[in-house]
């Protein structure tokens, strides 16, 4: 029973690092990265559809990405979603292929892009001590309902503090490999 209370905090706190990787993606460098494009919604017939869905994201240079939409239809709804995202990109059409040059970063936005950073390494590890609050509360239900004794709650309780300590140092490292990205030029 411990072994699966260790598993499943194991299981969620790896779920909590994958979210902060998705969220680290969307905060762009000075390079370009065609995850940056990952949040953005084009509305197709009437329904708001992902831009990976309906479109060919690739990258042209360092600098540069390229849509290609697969009905050239779409060119100015996804011009107008690119445009509207919070992303501050500028697209530009040529055909039915959009470039989205992207744009050097000043100092003062890649300070605001490693505080945002910051904050998603906050939130990831208040979700991974949730996650252990969660763990040690079943192990105490355990006791409570005599299934294990007071020192298995103590090994457990160690155990899983243990799981904790690695998953927030996996979180600072992920952290610090995003400040040095951002701060790169």
């Amino acid at each position: 029973m411990i072994e699966d209370i260790k598993t499943d905090a194991k299981a969620r706190m790896s779920k909590a690092l994958d979210a902060l990787a998705g969220n680290f993606n969307k905060i762009r460098t000075g390079r370009a990265h065609p995850s940056i494009l990952d949040g953005i919604h084009v509305s197709y017939y009437g329904s708001d559809t992902p831009l990976s869905q309906i479109a060919n994201v690739t990258v042209e240079d360092a600098r540069t990405l390229s849509v290609t939409p697969w009905e050239k239809n779409l060119v100015p709804e996804i011009e107008k979603a690119i445009m509207k995202s919070d992303l501050g990109l500028n697209p530009s059409t040529a055909g039915a292929v959009i470039r989205i040059p992207m744009p050097m970063l000043t100092e003062e936005t890649r300070k605001n892009f490693t505080r945002q950073a910051k904050g998603e390494a906050e939130t990831a590890r208040v979700s991974i001590r949730n996650i252990r609050r969660d763990a040690l509360a079943d192990v105490k239900s355990l006791v409570k309902d005599k299934e294990i004794s007071e020192d298995d709650e103590r090994r457990a309780s160690d155990d899983i503090q243990k799981i904790t300590d690695q998953f927030v140092a996996d979180v600072d490292k992920a952290l610090a490999a995003k400040e040095k990205d951002l701060m790169e030029i």
